[in-house]
C-alpha cells in the first residue's frame, strides 16, 4: 500500500471532496476551506483547508464568524499534513481549544479478518431503529462517561432517512449492551469509516473491540469498499496495528465554542 497515494485520496474524497454526511446538513467551499454545517446538533465544521501564512487568519476569523452568527460551536478538523505548519497555533490563537491528537489508520479491506469471534453469551445486535440506538447511547455514556445526546439525534435521523450510509451495532450479553460501534458509508467514496467503538469497563480486554471490527469489515468488503479508516486513540491503536492497519497521519479537532 503506497501510503503517499492513499493519503492523497483520503484528502480529495473525504476532505476536499466532502459530501454532506447528515440528512439536513450541507457542504459549503468557500474562503479557502470546505466546511460543514446544520443545525446545533449536526456535526458542524471545517474539513479541508487550502491556506498558506497570508490567508490562514483572514479565513480563520471569517469561520468564526459565520459559525457565531448561527449560534454554534464549531470543530476545525485539523490534520498533521495541513498547511501552513502552524495552522493548529493560529487556531489555539484564534480561541480554540485543542482536544486530544488521533491517529488515523487505514486498511485494505480485503486485508481484514472478517471472521467474529465473540465471548460465550453474547450476540451482535445490528442497529435499525430507536431502541437500538437508545443501546447504543446507553454504551457510550458507560463507556465514555460523556452525554450521547447528539450522537442519538444523528443515529436517529441517519436511519430514518439514509439507512444505507451507516451500520450502527452493539454487543449483547443478555439483554444488556456492553460494547458498541458505527462504519460510515460514505457514497462513492474508497474509504468506510469506522467510529465511536466503546466498550463498558467489565467487559473490556475480551476481544469485543475486535470482533465489531471484523463484523463491519465484513460488511464493508460486501459493499465494494477498498478500505477501512478509523481515528484512533492511543488505547485502540495497538489493537489496530495487530489486525494490519498502519498509520496514515494524525488529526486533532480544534473546538470553538461561540
Amino acid at each position: 500500500m503506497d501510503l503517499d497515494e492513499v493519503r492523497e485520496l483520503f484528502d480529495r474524497q473525504l476532505r476536499q471532496g466532502a459530501r454532506a454526511d447528515e440528512p439536513g446538513t450541507r457542504v459549503e467551499r468557500v474562503d479557502g476551506v470546505v466546511r460543514q454545517t446544520g443545525a446545533a446538533d449536526d456535526w458542524n465544521g471545517v474539513r479541508w483547508s487550502d491556506l498558506d501564512a497570508f490567508t490562514a487568519d483572514v479565513a480563520i476569523a471569517a469561520q468564526i464568524r459565520y459559525f457565531a452568527a448561527r449560534g454554534h460551536a464549531f470543530e476545525w478538523k485539523l490534520y498533521a499534513h495541513d498547511r501552513p505548519a502552524d495552522l493548529g497555533g493560529r487556531l489555539a490563537e484564534a480561541g480554540f481549544a485543542a482536544e486530544p491528537e488521533e491517529t488515523v489508520m487505514v486498511a485494505p479491506v480485503r486485508d481484514l479478518p472478517t471472521a467474529v469471534e465473540l465471548p460465550e453469551g453474547l450476540r451482535l445486535l445490528r442497529v435499525t431503529d430507536a431502541a437500538g440506538v437508545d443501546l447504543m447511547v446507553d454504551v457510550h455514556a458507560r463507556a465514555f462517561g460523556t452525554d450521547s445526546g447528539h450522537l442519538r439525534h444523528r443515529l436517529l435521523t441517519r436511519l430514518r432517512e439514509a439507512p444505507d450510509t451507516v451500520v450502527p451495532v452493539v454487543a449483547m450479553a443478555g439483554d444488556r449492551p456492553v460494547s458498541a460501534a458505527r462504519m460510515e458509508l460514505p457514497p462513492g467514496a474508497d474509504f468506510a469509516g469506522l467510529w465511536g467503538g466503546g466498550t463498558v469497563a467489565e467487559w473490556r480486554g475480551r476481544g469485543l473491540y475486535r470482533a465489531l471490527i471484523a463484523f463491519r469489515a465484513r460488511i464493508a468488503a460486501e459493499r465494494g469498499y477498498r478500505y477501512l479508516q478509523v481515528d484512533a486513540s492511543d488505547q485502540s491503536r495497538p489493537i489496530l496495528e495487530r489486525l494490519g492497519f498502519v498509520p496514515l497521519t494524525t488529526t486533532t479537532p480544534y473546538v470553538y465554542d461561540s
